[in-house]
């Protein structure tokens, strides 16, 4: 199976590039499973239902989210109804919507994509390690399901390595978001699971974080409040990465995505 994760996509540059680049990396890289982290995309700040549906539209199978997940509060009925969106697993008992998809795919392949958060330096959530621990009970990768994919949202790259680790061999792949910025960690475990510490953002690079730089510098500096931050609105880069998994639902390779924008360009190989 091939598949394709593209990470947070930061306000409208980064949705722009996505909605118009995704169809294009679908069929070029052909994609069996694509997933895209959109905690970010309204204005650097969570998600409106008709953004998601463009970027469903463009070729998403799966929208994941993080700690952004209610700063637009219309998010919160349409993930009731949209299966395909979910939010962090470790979330309360009683949170809106889902933290994880099981999904048919076109060629009769059943995949499970997992959204969970770290708890370092995050909101003190339950634990995503027992959350998962009890997710797999019901999920077995080259039984019940070809692949099993997580997104894992958080701040500490030894929270997300941990998690990895862990759960290595019992899933395809587990992917870091949250910090915007690619990591070059990218590889297969031992066990068999692809792992990057952090995919990167779809935005404009030319920023901190993707957003504006100015009014960033000026927290760091006078650490008082300031005016609100805003998305850069360069040309973005597109960041993700690509995973190939076999029978088993191991992987066997990953490699980096980068198109466009700032940073040198990455493109898996066919």
């Amino acid at each position: 199976m091939r598949i394709l994760f593209l990470g947070d996509v930061l306000g409208r540059t980064g949705r722009d590039a996505v909605e118009a680049a995704l169809p294009g990396l679908r069929r070029d890289l052909a994609i069996d499973l694509a997933v895209v982290n959109a905690e970010n995309a309204s204005h650097g700040f969570g998600l409106a239902p008709d953004m998601a549906e463009k970027i469903f539209a463009a070729g998403a199978d799966v929208i994941t989210l993080g700690n952004h997940a209610w700063d637009r509060r219309e998010i919160i009925p349409y993930i009731a109804q949209q299966k395909r969106l979910i939010r962090p697993i470790n979330f309360p008992t009683g949170t809106p919507g889902e933290g994880m998809v099981d999904l048919t795919l076109p060629g009769g392949q059943r995949v499970l994509v997992v959204n969970a958060m770290g708890r370092l330096f995050m909101d003190p959530l339950d634990c995503p390690f027992r959350a998962m621990e009890t997710l797999l009970t019901r999920a077995r990768l080259g039984a019940t399901h070809a692949a099993i994919l997580v997104d894992f949202h958080g701040e500490a790259t030894s929270e997300k390595m941990a998690f990895a680790h862990a759960f290595d061999g019992a899933v395809s792949v587990v992917l870091g978001t949250h910090t915007h910025c690619p990591t070059a960690d990218h590889q297969v475990l031992p066990g068999g699971t692809a792992y990057m510490s952090d995919v990167g953002m779809c935005g404009d690079f030319d920023s901190v974080i993707g957003m504006t730089k100015e009014p960033a510098i000026a927290r760091f500096i006078k650490k008082m409040p300031g005016e609100r931050l805003h998305p850069a609105d360069g040309p973005a880069t597109i960041c993700g990465a690509f995973i190939e998994t076999d029978a088993t639902g191991r992987a066997i390779r990953i490699e980096p995505v980068r198109v466009g924008g700032r940073l040198a360009p990455a493109m898996p190989a066919r």
